[in-house]
């Protein structure tokens, strides 16, 4: 499988993800004890068991979910890869009946085990509250300034 096809099957397997299915995304895993993930509800697990259980519970979250992609980078070598992506979540999320559209900023990384690329590494952090705080930033200068 060439790369390009692996972040198209990425992007499906987090599409079951967001409807709290967290089986695919097992899949894609390495089995490797180096395997980690500093997953978007914070904290960092490493091991392919503690990252399952993580990504599992992870999925548990997120309840009739859709998921959209915005490619921020893209480099490949013969043997690993790696993309960051913007992804935006809307689901139900943490048993709420309310959808929420929640945004992270993600970096996946990928390497070929005995010809099969794997998922090695995943990092998303939050950017909603990043967004909301900058948003508010200009209004906050002002008003520390007029304090002044």
């Amino acid at each position: 499988m060439e790369f390009d096809q692996l972040v198209e099957q990425y992007h499906l397997v987090l599409a079951e993800f967001a409807k709290g299915n967290p089986k695919p995304v097992i899949a894609l895993l390495s089995h490797e004890n180096d395997v980690s993930l500093a997953g978007g509800f914070g904290g960092f697990t490493h091991g392919y068991d503690q990252v399952a259980k993580n990504i599992e519970f992870a999925a548990t979250q997120f309840k009739e979910g859709q998921i959209t992609f915005e490619n921020l980078a893209k480099v490949v070598t013969l043997d690993l890869g790696y993309i960051v992506e913007i992804e935006r979540y809307k689901s139900k999320l943490g048993g709420s009946e309310d959808v929420t559209l929640d945004v992270l900023r993600v970096t996946s990384i990928f390497q070929r085990e005995d010809g099969i690329w794997k998922l090695v590494h995943r990092h998303g952090d939050p950017t909603t509250a990043m967004n909301a705080l900058v948003s508010m930033l200009p209004k906050a200068v002002v008003s520390i300034q007029k304090a002044v």
